[in-house]
């Protein structure tokens, strides 16, 4: 018989699988069920309603983003880390070539915390670790002042992402998000374009 905690895991995994596939309007306690293969009771004896259901999977996301992000900003602090390795960072941040409904899934959670600030805490949890990420790379490249560009930079990868969702952009382009920033300000470590390696 599986562990209770199992259990709540497999729903949570369900929840953002079907967010991913067809949006949050899609997400019922039947289909959780036979996405997650529990019993229907399973569901609501975990998650009493939609928004804890919602809220309890948008932290999930957060807490292995955030664990992620942290181990990627750790490797972050080599005295030589250059703008190669940076955008090696960016795209694992990005996710790799291919966008499968668990990296879609945080759009649509992140734009339903929108509508319901009961999800806002979990949502600026989660991109204070982006943020984290973004001022260790931004420090290592000799970009001044990173802690106040980070939000900006956070950005500009976001709104590359969604490019990337809505247009089937290639990721590579994730790169040139990167280089605004470094070309705009002195770096202490000169770079090539041509020298850049975008990840496998």
């Amino acid at each position: 018989m599986p562990h209770a905690s199992d259990t709540r895991q497999r729903i949570i995994d369900a929840v953002l699988r079907i967010i991913g596939q067809d949006g949050i309007a899609a997400v019922t306690n039947r289909r959780i069920a036979k996405e997650a293969g529990v019993s229907l009771g399973s569901v609501t004896y975990h998650f009493a309603t939609q928004h804890e259901l919602l809220r309890e999977s948008l932290l999930h996301f957060v807490a292995e983003e955030t664990r992620h992000f942290t181990a990627l900003a750790d490797e972050c602090s080599d005295e030589r880390f250059d703008i190669g390795q940076a955008a090696e960072v960016v795209a694992q941040v990005a996710g790799g070539n291919a966008f499968d409904s668990r990296h879609i899934a945080p759009f649509e959670l992140y734009v339903q915390a929108g509508r319901d600030e009961r999800l806002r805490a979990a949502a600026a949890e989660c991109f204070a670790a982006y943020d984290l990420l973004a001022t260790r790379i931004l420090t290592q490249l000799g970009v001044p002042d990173p802690e106040r560009l980070a939000g900006a930079a956070v950005a500009l990868v976001f709104g590359q992402q969604l490019r990337r969702l809505a247009t089937g952009a290639p990721a590579e382009d994730l790169v040139e998000t990167l280089l605004v920033l470094t070309r705009l300000t002195p770096a202490r470590t000169p770079w090539k374009e041509e020298d850049i390696s975008f990840g496998a």
